[in-house]
């Protein structure tokens, strides 16, 4: 089993080299785009149903049927149709997405891509809408979830730090021991605003991990088992010998450790009015972190 490990000087999974080398050029994007949206260029045509192998027409990012000449257009209803910018270009934008651990700026877009500011902050705020396409999912999150809220984005002007920080906007983590993560914007940390988003995202009767904030109190009556980890008096983890359940918020602590790093660093603030788009991105990354190419391949479907 031990052969099986990857070595961790070995190259990555999807490498730049292994990217130029599958996209050099508009005709590799425009064919992975067929292969992921329509499932190829030989398929049966929508207007006269004749089985077939389309062929791209000159010039135009356009398919055409060989035998009635209907046109499947791939970048149609996309955020790449009728873009000026290279298909290769937004296809590095995204494959940077899917490789960087502390987010892409607007500023990075500009250098990586050789375009305006105004050119790269716009394909990076709808590359992170088709984060927020690619990562919804309907199914309630089960097993083991950890529950956590934290203050982020915007300048502090001084005063108070951490719950109740003012300038700040509120967000809540909900991760699944399984992989599975999601984060949303909320407007307070009342009992039921905390409430409302439990249940539309947590499936009854799993088991809930959270820290001490009165507001989690809710959980038992509402049919979770709730584990509070109490950090006020240094505690950040405890085994429950009663359910064998060990509980602690440390997977979504580390989410916004690494959130809140990459505000600094790379976005040195974020507005609340597009703070939604930027907790989806990293989440994207959170829950797909071990498969570059599966990832690279979901933003494509989401185009």
């Amino acid at each position: 089993m031990g052969m099986d490990k990857k070595s961790p000087s070995s190259s990555p999974e999807f490498s730049v080299r292994e990217f130029f080398q599958r996209f050099p050029d508009e005709q590799a994007c425009l064919e992975h785009i067929m292969a992921v949206r329509f499932g190829g260029t030989f398929m049966h045509c929508p207007s006269c149903g004749v089985e077939g192998q389309f062929h791209k027409l000159a010039k135009r990012r356009v398919y055409a049927c060989p035998h009635c000449l209907h046109q499947i257009a791939p970048t149609a209803n996309t955020i790449l149709h009728d873009t000026r910018t290279p298909l290769v270009s937004w296809f590095y934008a995204m494959y940077l997405f899917c490789t960087t651990r502390h987010g892409v700026s607007g500023k990075e877009l500009q250098r990586q891509l050789g375009v305006t500011y105004k050119t790269g902050w716009r394909i990076g705020q709808q590359i992170r809408e088709l984060t927020m396409k690619a990562q919804s999912f309907d199914a309630l999150l089960s097993g083991h979830i950890e529950l956590d809220e934290a203050y982020v984005g915007g300048r502090r002007s001084g005063g108070k730090r951490g719950r109740g920080a003012p300038g700040k906007t509120i967000v809540m983590g909900l991760a699944s021991r399984d992989g599975n993560m999601k984060a949303v914007v909320i407007p307070d940390v009342k009992k039921d605003t905390l409430r409302s988003v439990v249940l539309d995202n947590v499936e009854p009767g799993s088991v809930v991990s959270t820290d001490e904030l009165y507001s989690y109190n809710l959980l038992t009556g509402d049919g979770f088992q709730h584990g509070a980890v109490k950090h006020g008096r240094k505690e950040y983890a405890f085994y429950d010998y009663k359910t064998g359940e060990n509980h602690h918020v440390n997977t979504v602590e580390g989410f916004w450790r690494l959130f809140k790093a990459s505000i600094r660093s790379t976005h040195v603030q974020i507005s609340g009015r597009y703070m939604n788009r930027y907790l989806s991105e990293f989440t994207f990354r959170a829950s797909n972190r071990e498969r570059v190419n599966g990832m690279f391949d979901l933003l494509v479907g989401a185009l």
